[in-house]
This record gives C-alpha cells, sequence and structure tokens, in this order.
C-alpha cells in the first residue's frame, strides 16, 4: 500500500531517501514500460518492442532478460547498463496532477510515497538544501518526472501514427544460447526497418513533421540489441 503525499520543502526538509534499486522494487523484470521521450537513450542499449495491453492498448517495452524474473542488466543491487528506465529511476516519487477546480496555472507537482522503504533513512540522500532549495537529487528526480510526464502525453499519438503507417509487425525472435538452449520471444511487435525504408515520401514526411523519423529508426536498429543481450546471458551461464 502507498501513500503518497505532494512533497513540501518545509514539512519534508530533514527527509532523506536512499537511491537505491532491487528487486522489490521491480527492477528485477525481463521487460520494462518505456515511453517516447526515452527512446534515443534506451535505444542504446535494449531492444525496444510493442506489447498490447488489454486497458493500456499499445505500450513500448524495453527487453532486459530472457527468462521471467530476469533482468540481465541488474547484478542484484545495481543497473550495469548506461540508461536506466525512467520508472525505475523515479524511486519512491510519483506525479501529481491537480484535480477538478484547481488553478489552471498550477502544473503537475512532486509526490513521494511516505510509506517505501527507501524513505526517512540516514544514509540516504537529502531531499532540500539547508536554505530550502531542491537538493542536486531531487533536481535529478523531477527531471525524471518531467520525461515521464511528457512520455505519458506524447505515447497515444506517436504509437497511433506507427500504427497508421503500418510500420508495427509481429514477429517472434528466436535465441540460440552457446549451450543450445532456445529461447522463442513471442507476443510482441516490432518496428519493421523493411517497412520504414518502403514508406513513400508522403509518409516520411509526416514523420518529420511530427519529429518521429529519427526515433523511428532508432527504434527499428535497437533490435539489434539482442546480440547484447545474449552475450550477457551466454556469459551468466559461464559462471555457473
Amino acid at each position: 500500500m502507498t501513500r503518497p503525499v505532494a512533497l513540501d520543502n518545509v514539512l519534508h526538509q530533514d527527509l532523506r531517501v536512499a537511491f537505491r534499486y532491487g528487486a522489490a522494487f521491480g527492477d528485477a523484470a525481463n521487460q520494462l514500460l518505456i515511453f517516447p521521450t526515452e527512446f534515443e537513450a534506451a535505444q542504446r542499449e535494449f531492444p525496444i518492442l510493442f506489447r498490447e495491453e488489454p486497458q493500456e492498448g499499445l505500450q513500448a517495452v524495453v527487453l532486459t532478460g530472457l527468462d521471467r524474473d530476469e533482468n540481465l542488466f541488474f547484478d542484484g543491487q545495481r543497473w550495469t547498463s548506461r540508461y536506466v528506465p525512467a520508472l525505475q529511476q523515479r524511486g519512491p516519487f510519483s506525479i501529481g496532477i491537480p484535480g477538478d477546480g484547481a488553478d489552471p496555472d498550477e502544473g503537475p507537482t512532486v509526490h513521494i510515497d511516505l510509506d517505501d522503504p527507501r524513505v526517512g533513512v540516514d544514509d540516504g540522500e537529502p531531499l532540500f538544501l539547508p536554505q530550502g532549495g531542491a537538493s542536486p537529487y531531487l533536481e535529478h528526480v523531477s527531471k525524471v518526472l518531467g520525461r515521464i510526464h511528457a512520455g505519458l502525453g506524447a505515447a497515444a499519438p506517436v504509437y497511433a501514427l506507427f500504427r497508421e503507417l503500418d510500420l508495427l509487425e509481429a514477429n517472434a525472435i528466436e535465441v540460440t544460447l552457446h549451450g543450445g538452449r532456445r529461447y522463442v520471444i513471442e507476443g510482441f511487435q516490432m518496428l519493421s526497418r523493411e517497412r520504414l525504408d518502403a514508406l513513400p515520401v508522403a509518409d516520411l514526411d509526416r514523420l518529420r513533421q511530427a519529429g518521429l523519423l529519427g526515433q523511428a529508426y532508432m527504434v527499428a536498429s535497437s533490435i539489434g540489441n539482442i546480440s547484447a543481450l545474449i552475450e550477457r546471458k551466454n556469459a551468466q551461464a559461464a559462471d555457473r
């Protein structure tokens, strides 16, 4: 159960939060949700795939492992990749959206889950400076939350355009490890490089005008990161 409250520089002046990852916080998963605002950073590390959810609709995820509850980029305490998905970076923080009747000029606010075990620990990072300003850690969290907020707003129109241009295709990924163990990754859609290359000029212009042409190529190329995933899995097997 969570107890999120709006962060206040007076009430929470002395509050400290541990910058900590762990399986209990969702880091040990073989696929993690990301947003279009993360495509550029995520494509350097992970394969980016799309899955259809009954209620949420189409969502983008990064593939981080081959077995269930396996993240080959997480060693149990820290991420070993150069980029960590924003939802994992945010820690016990979330975005507070003003409700009906709120000041129209009031934007999203930072909320914190006071029941999270990372909150209120003596060895944690301070959230506020002695004079009341945001600490470097809180500034980082605010940027991460901003990326999530922008990504939430961008996701539906971005994915709708990918679909309208018929860029997504269901295609199983087959992986064979050094020992002969074989995986077939199904249930996802990929952004097809072949379909992207075959688009008529008018559709390419639509992607370009939406600021998505480069991102589309990044997502399509990210499938090449499957090889890095295989290398990590083979290295894990060799260490056992």
